[in-house]
């Protein structure tokens, strides 16, 4: 008894030592640094540059002219570019490919982009460009990165484990957003737009009719979806777009909280996002426009000024 005794106190007072050291480690560390301890700053397994892409071939032929515009255009090398600053601690694909339903999801390591849902999106968009000057180029392009942002987003909560307080789904939406607004300052409205271009048979209907299972949908209803995604464009530069309202985008009602919605998912990104950014890879992103150029339209006669008399 007398040796199991001796043993129990020895265990304890190696217990005792050890957090009294952890104790003393703890009360060393400054705050900014143990908040770099907790993002992982000193991990070498945290590495820019680890998103690859695949383009895969779909077997139905439908499909082929959708995969040929995609190997044509190369938009998943843009992909690649703009998150290549991320600093992931696993290589992370970014594929596109032929699922047979209209869909685009992340699984890890893999954000899957379905070829029927970029035949969807060509088909959505514009003929020309539309009342509201949004380009069948804009639309495509700005509806292809926020779909590809929104999967990212799940993508990065993921891997970093980054916590969410809300719905995934909408947290992911907020991500997209954030980096449409934030990939190029000249191309944002134009990105933005574009991505709102999805909601145009909605929006076009004051009064819409929907059972009620579809408030238990993990998505956010649609019109739902499409005013948070203009808030937080309004509230990260109200200049910018300062016509919503006019045009029918956003309820005039709900502008009022929109820089601070803003202000808080910026602040989120801020905290928990850019920890994992390679700061110099991102500001060369931040330098480069990802819309392709839109050349202005030719002056119309009346905008012409009189020939001298």
């Amino acid at each position: 008894m007398r040796r199991l005794a001796a043993a129990a106190l020895a265990c304890g007072a190696v217990v005792v030592a050890c957090f009294a050291r952890g104790q003393a480690q703890a009360q060393t560390q400054t705050p900014e640094q143990a908040w770099s301890n907790f993002l992982g700053n000193n991990r070498p397994d945290l590495q820019p540059n680890r998103i690859r892409i695949e383009y895969l071939e779909p077997s139905n032929k439908e499909l082929l002219p959708v995969y040929w515009v995609m190997l044509r255009r190369r938009p998943l090398q843009r992909i690649r570019e703009i998150f290549s600053p991320l600093r992931l601690p696993v290589e992370l694909t970014v594929r596109t490919k032929e699922c047979g339903m209209s869909n685009a999801w992340y699984q890890r390591p893999t954000i899957t982009i379905c070829y029927e849902y970029l035949r969807e999106m060509q088909s959505s968009a514009p003929k020309e460009t539309s009342p509201d000057g949004i380009t069948p180029l804009d639309a495509i392009v700005g509806q292809f990165l926020y779909t590809a942002s929104h999967e990212m987003g799940h993508a990065v909560f993921d891997l970093l484990n980054v916590p969410v307080f809300g719905p995934p789904e909408a947290d992911a939406d907020e991500f997209a957003v954030h980096v449409l607004m934030s990939i190029g300052k000249q191309d944002a409205r134009r990105l933005i737009m574009g991505a709102a271009y999805m909601y145009k048979d909605y929006f076009k209907n004051p009064t819409i009719t929907v059972p009620v299972t579809a408030f238990a949908d993990i998505h956010g209803a649609p019109m739902q979806r499409m005013y948070n995604l203009m808030c937080l464009a309004y509230g990260a530069d109200p200049d910018l777009f300062s016509d919503v309202v006019e045009k029918g985008y956003l309820p005039r009602s709900r502008i009022p909280a929109c820089k601070r919605e803003w202000g808080e998912v910026n602040y989120a990104f801020e905290q928990l996002i850019y920890p994992y950014v390679d700061k110099k890879m991102l500001n060369d992103v931040l330098a480069k426009s990802w819309v392709p150029y839109r050349a202005p339209p030719p002056p119309r006669s009346s905008d012409l000024s009189s020939p001298a008399q």
